[in-house]
């Protein structure tokens, strides 16, 4: 028998519990947290940190195979070799201008949800993204007034894509003590006074993802192969993508009321540099013998949304311990060792990331690390030591305002109705336009301790064509040091920066992540928020 609180988790995510089923894909550990997007960045350094769950397989230029073959899945469910990853959390402390990683609570969840007729599991190779990296402005009304109902949303014209993608983001304010508000409630991260004075268990940041297909594996934006249905979650899909999907859904939540927290002014700000939460998003790379994730979607269609209530998934275990799914991690190329993006303490986002707030669309990083430079991360795997950046932003982020919002959530879907929540008396959000000043720096190892370099002379191959020296690492293994000296091809006339990166010799010691299973589950094993 379903209890109340399950019931009541399905109502908020839209479902009828007569008609869908659906699992929640546990995923206790994080394999890791680095510059890595081998769908937006393949086989490049990625522009911010992204918070990964998953196969151990993933990598810079990670394909299907990669996945499938590699040695573990920090998921309960040992066939799901996926790769789920979205931007990772920090603290900008407004005295000290220092930014502190924002702890996960629990992992997060990635729910599997058996929405529309004939849905069809992801083939080999299928990835996807959703949600905008540079988008910093809400375009669908008020982003601090609910959403209207469901059904004035075609008369409203409010059904196109770039709609529906930005009402498929929300950071949901946890208060165990407190009714649930709905999922995608907010679509918009609310500020720290806000977070300090409401939501003492934490910030759930979720996201659907398109589940409307044309039948390619990807697309040039790694966006338009797929398509939201007119109700986000729920609805008709467009001509154009007529195949159904997995409907996909993430929740990951960050502890923004710990300790090292509480007492401090600042604001939260998402990897990419993002403090609105509109830039919010998230990626997929399907891990799934494809035959066995389509009997789980037939057969899995048990409403509880429990992973021991599929026999399945349960006959081809045992499902992993959370402890087995906490040891599997990722391995950091060495053109990534020199940093660490989950550092206790930091003077700049990792990559050297400005925050833009918007409302103009956000620019690209300038000085992506290219195939030349990340080819030895793909020569030679292993963990990276830990480092720290040094890079201080320039000027000081000011607080989102605060607003009040409602529990109430609308039965049969995951909005609220425009009458639930006061609407805010300051819509511009609070914060500076001014981005923080970066001076842009790849390690944070004393420049005593450093060799001296000197740069190798140019040579030729074929007339005009001078080499110079593009990039420098030095190696040390069993005593021995060795310098790698990159050239590359040029044609005009630049002004070259060389940086030597010290790679020390012991390997560090593993992350320890803070166990909150008991409230993480009490969230997410059981509401299903």
């Amino acid at each position: 028998m379903m209890n109340l609180k399950s019931l009541v988790g399905l109502a908020i995510l839209g479902l009828s519990p007569a008609a869908e089923g659906f699992w929640r894909m546990e995923c206790r550990g994080s394999t890791g947290t680095a510059r890595m997007d081998p769908i937006v960045d393949f086989n490049k350094v990625s522009g911010h940190a992204h918070a990964v769950h998953g196969s151990s397989g993933f990598g810079m230029a990670s394909t299907y195979d990669d996945l499938v073959n590699a040695d573990c899945t920090s998921c309960a469910v040992k066939q799901d070799k996926s790769a789920y990853w979205t931007p990772a959390m920090y603290f900008l402390d407004s005295a000290t201008n220092e930014f502190t990683p924002v702890p996960q609570v629990g992992g997060m969840l990635a729910y599997y949800l058996l929405r529309g007729d004939n849905v069809t599991a992801f083939p080999a190779g299928f990835q996807m993204v959703a949600g905008s990296n540079f988008r910093r402005d809400y375009t669908v009304g008020d982003p601090y007034s609910p959403d209207p109902p469901q059904s004035n949303w075609a008369g409203l014209k409010q059904t196109g894509q770039s709609d529906l993608e930005q009402r498929a983001v929300g950071f949901n304010c946890l208060n165990y003590k407190q009714p649930a508000e709905g999922s995608l409630f907010r679509h918009y991260m609310p500020n720290k006074t806000f977070t300090d004075a409401q939501c003492p268990d934490g910030l759930r940041l979720e996201l659907m993802f398109p589940s409307c297909w044309n039948g390619e594996l990807d697309s040039e934006t790694h966006k338009t192969h797929v398509a939201y249905p007119d109700l986000v979650g729920n609805g008709n899909c467009p001509d154009t993508h007529p195949k159904r999907l997995v409907t996909m859904f993430f929740e990951t939540i960050w502890d923004t009321n710990a300790a090292q927290f509480q007492g401090k002014s600042g604001s939260f700000v998402l990897s990419n540099g993002d403090r609105t939460g509109f830039g919010y998003h998230g990626d997929f790379m399907t891990g799934w013998d494809p035959d066995f994730l389509q009997e789980a979607v037939d057969t899995c269609t048990n409403d509880s949304g429990e992973l021991g209530d599929c026999a399945l998934f349960t006959n081809n275990g045992p499902l992993l311990s959370e402890a087995e799914q906490r040891e599997c991690k990722f391995k950091t190329p060495l053109v990534l060792a020199a940093e660490n993006a989950v550092a206790e303490s930091m003077t700049q986002l990792p990559g050297g990331v400005q925050i833009q707030d918007g409302p103009e669309s956000a620019t690209p990083p300038s000085g992506p690390i290219d195939q030349v430079t990340s080819l030895i991360g793909n020569i030679i795997g292993g963990e990276a030591p830990t480092t720290t950046t040094s890079n201080t932003p320039s000027s000081t982020p000011t607080p989102v305002p605060t607003t009040t919002t409602s529990s109430k959530s609308q039965s049969g879907g995951a909005f609220i109705e425009a009458s639930s929540a006061a609407t805010p008396s300051n819509p511009d959000f609070g914060v500076n336009n001014i981005q923080p000043t970066t001076t842009s720096s790849s390690s944070s190892t004393s420049t005593s301790s450093l060799p001296t370099t000197t740069p190798a002379p140019p040579a030729t191959s074929e007339p005009g064509v001078f080499y110079e020296v593009y990039s420098t690492q030095t190696i040390t293994s069993a005593g021995l040091v060795e310098e790698i000296v990159w050239m590359q091809p040029v044609v005009y006339v630049t002004e070259e920066f060389f940086t030597t990166v010290t790679i020390p010799g012991p390997a560090p010691q593993k992350l320890k992540i803070r166990d909150h299973a008991v409230q993480h589950r009490h969230n997410h094993g059981r509401r299903g928020h």
